[in-house]
């Protein structure tokens, strides 16, 4: 995860792009989840929610690194 990413010569840094994936990935759980009615089962629906996307940004972390080696 150390470095830049170069797009069209403006540099990102890679935990950036990463968590732009990462939310997208969120999005689509979130509303799989929403349509099971699943949140009915969640205390705190925002720590959830925090939680989810701290966990679903380290297996993206964890996959970028798995497939740049």
């Amino acid at each position: 995860m150390i470095g830049d990413l170069d797009i069209s010569g403006v540099f990102l840094p890679t935990l950036l792009v990463l968590m732009g994936i990462t939310y997208l990935f969120y999005l689509l759980v979130h509303g799989v989840l929403t349509r099971l009615h699943f949140y009915r089962l969640v205390w705190h629906r925002a720590l959830f929610n925090v939680a989810l996307y701290a966990l679903l940004l380290g297996a993206v972390d964890s996959l970028s690194r798995y497939l740049m080696t």
